[in-house]
């Protein structure tokens, strides 16, 4: 088991996927990346637990979405 995120890595990450909500994606290095770019003064450390939260927001958002749309898959075949 790995270590629980703190609350201010959880805040951080949420306020840069709101301000920037088309930048970040699944990729950890490309989020990686771009924390680096808006948190200039962060160390690695941060930096790197911030895009790994980040990197498992944005894998939920996809897991969610397919189990949305196979449910509708779903319910649109049993109806017919």
């Amino acid at each position: 088991m790995g270590c629980v995120r703190t609350e201010h890595i959880k805040r951080i990450a949420k306020e840069l996927v709101n301000r920037f909500p088309n930048r970040f994606s699944s990729n950890f290095d490309e989020n990686k990346r771009l924390v680096s770019m808006f948190l200039p003064g962060a160390t690695p450390k941060v930096r790197n637990q911030i895009a790994g939260y980040i990197t498992h927001m944005y894998g939920r958002l996809a897991t969610e979405q397919v189990s949305d749309k196979q449910s509708a898959n779903e319910d649109k075949n049993e109806t017919e």
